[in-house]
Parts: C-alpha cells; structure tokens; sequence
C-alpha cells in the first residue's frame, strides 16, 4: 500500500477540479481527501495500492477538460490507513 501528497498548480480552482478528482478516485478505489488551497492550489492526499496510486497520479496531471495543470509537485508519505473513503475537504 503506498500514500502520495500531491499539490497541483495551474488553472485547478472553479473548474471542478475537486469533484473529478474525487469521482477519479472513488472509481480507482483509493481513499483520501482533496481541497483548493488559499494560494490557488489543489491539494490532496491519496492512498491505496500501488498501481491504483499510479493512475491517480497521471489522472491528475491531465485534470478535467475545463482545466490546465501546469506544475505537480509530488511527495510519498509513510502509509496510515486513515481512510474509509475520499471526500473534498474545505
């Protein structure tokens, strides 16, 4: 099982980015949260297996149609198992 920390920037805010992450996710099977951040950001935190965490990943660096991702910057986490689902954090 693996754990990823991932803030993307670039036109991610007022283009439900959130709630396509959050379908994305739910689809995959992995648990955590997302939310928009004061700077412009996406952040989230995922966890689930590995290939799953993979997708994840590449889903979102592509974004949903109405947005751009320009920068990801990515950190693996020490697995918690915290998680009974994902949900959008405000």
């Amino acid at each position: 099982m693996k754990r990823i920390h991932l803030i993307i920037s670039g036109l991610v805010q007022g283009v439900g980015y959130r709630s396509w992450v959050k379908g994305k996710a739910q689809k995959l099977g992995v648990t955590g949260w997302v939310k928009n951040r004061d700077d412009g950001t996406v952040e989230l935190v995922v966890e689930g297996g590995s290939h799953e965490i993979d997708q994840m990943i590449e889903l979102c660096r592509q974004g949903p149609p109405a947005g751009s991702v320009e920068r990801m910057e990515k950190s693996t986490e020490p697995y918690k198992g915290e998680f009974r689902g994902f949900t959008i954090a405000y």
